[in-house]
């Protein structure tokens, strides 16, 4: 991608989001984004492998997405994926475990990891003539590693603190954590993916290795490399490290369990006395990410709380003084998604009145819809981060293994951005009633121990303060 090509598109998304801004005529120009010139193979063993050759700078992207996230923790072991993730930079009989800090931080390189509900992705940015090891380290840690009780008793204590730093040691770790325990019914991604503390506590290194065979596996991993190498050199570098891994028998167990409709209305209250003020969240069940409905979801959900200048923020945080905070996210994953709306009150407001709040203006957009202003104000602020995405290789890695797993469909990293800038106000008001309308809505209070009274009077139905 031209650097010229990105800073006119860019100059033309901020343009249009001034004046969108201030309510001006909108802007119609679609904005042109570069495509993604990817090339696809498969090798004999499964494993599925993008490139995308790109000599502007003398750096390379490496990524493996592997197809298990979290919500393919073994019953009772939520957060395994999580800690396997940690496992992975343990080093084998080949390797040490500095050696991906050896062969990107020593160099000026970078590398990491994470997991999600749905995929587990480590990737590294380096200057391109250190390609070679990274798709040799990579490889080794597919096919083994040191998988021993020092290990493994190590990293679990690992992710056990990390644990009390994001869950515990935040006021409202444990709201967002129980937004997602409280949402699904049946589904798997009701465990959370940090996991708890009690059930890595039992967890055993067997089970450790059973997993690495069951999911570390070629046929369910995707390399992308994106960035200054050559094609031949990189073909051939590919079949002699990942090519040798053998593809396991059997099938990989994948998820099949279905969230089924909600038929009720529910409320779960919680109370913390790390919570310093209210929160409720509201949630609905929304579609999958490979959903035709999701750009005008996520769009959306952009509108109503994208920004201190959105509708939501502006009406609920500025005007009303009801809540300190508000957002909106069409968390949208693989099998389903969430609508969720979260809420941290101001001093002295009451959860009755935030909800009336919240109600009132979710209301109005499936009444009267959204402007076409606030529309080109969304659209804008998603492509401005789209593009800025794709300048790094890393960020059009992303975007590239982002299609070909969660999307199922590699295509779809040149095609969704034009069709979340053909979207209408039509179709987000269509949307928003498809998903809220008629449908029931799970509310999560979380209270500040000592201040219960800041509840509405509690529905009949509804679950005690824990």
């Amino acid at each position: 991608m031209k650097a010229a090509v990105v800073a006119i598109a860019l100059f033309s998304i901020f343009a249009c989001a001034f004046l969108c801004g201030e309510d001006a005529p909108a802007n119609k120009a679609a904005v042109t984004v570069p495509s993604v010139e990817f090339k696809h193979s498969r090798l004999p063993n499964g494993l599925e492998v993008y490139t995308v050759e790109d000599h502007s700078t003398p750096i390379v992207g490496v990524q493996v997405w592997y197809h298990v996230g979290s919500k393919d923790d073994p019953p009772g072991r939520s957060g395994f994926a999580h800690l396997f993730e940690h496992m992975m930079f343990k080093g084998n009989e080949h390797m040490s475990p500095d050696t991906f800090d050896n062969l990107t931080e020593n160099i000026g390189g970078e590398n990491n990891a994470y997991t999600a509900d749905d995929v587990t992705v480590y990737h590294e940015t380096v200057p391109s003539n250190y390609l070679n090891p990274i798709l040799w380290a990579e490889a080794e840690r597919m096919a083994a590693l040191a998988l021993n009780d020092k290990n493994f008793a190590s990293e679990r204590d690992v992710v056990k603190e990390e644990y009390r730093q994001r869950i515990r040691a935040n006021p409202y770790g444990e709201f967002y954590m129980d937004i997602e325990k409280k949402s699904f019914a049946a589904h798997p991604y009701k465990r959370p993916g940090i996991g708890s503390i009690e059930e890595l506590d039992a967890s055993k290194l067997p089970e450790v290795k059973m997993f690495h065979s069951t999911f570390y596996r070629p046929d369910n991993a995707t390399l992308v490399v994106v960035g200054d190498f050559k094609p031949e050199e990189l073909d051939g570098w590919v079949k002699k490290y990942f090519g040798v891994i053998p593809k396991p028998a059997g099938k990989i167990p994948r998820v099949t369990i279905k969230e089924p409709p909600r038929k009720t209305e529910k409320r779960e209250v919680t109370s913390s006395p790390r919570a310093p003020l209210p929160a409720v969240a509201v949630t609905y069940l929304a579609p999958s990410i490979r959903s035709d409905d999701s750009p005008a979801l996520s769009l959306a959900a952009e509108i109503l709380a994208g920004g201190d200048s959105s509708r939501l923020y502006r009406i609920m945080v500025y005007e009303q003084q009801v809540v300190q905070s508000v957002s909106c996210d069409a968390d949208l994953r693989e099998d389903l998604g969430l609508l969720v709306f979260r809420l941290i009150l101001a001093t002295g407001k009451t959860i009755a009145q935030a909800e009336s709040s919240l109600n009132n203006e979710i209301e109005q957009v499936l009444k009267n819809g959204v402007t076409e202003a606030e529309l080109d104000k969304a659209k804008s602020r998603f492509l401005t981060g789209k593009l800025q995405e794709r300048e790094t290789v890393n960020g059009k890695a992303s975007a590239l293994g982002q299609a070909a797993v969660l999307y199922g469909d590699a295509n779809r990293v040149n095609t969704d951005l034009a069709k979340l800038q053909a979207v209408t106000t039509k179709q987000v008001k269509e949307m928003m009633n498809r998903y809220i309308t008629g449908k029931k809505k799970v509310v999560v209070e979380y209270l500040p121990a000592k201040n219960d009274e800041t509840r509405m009077p509690k529905p009949e139905g509804t679950t005690k303060p824990k």
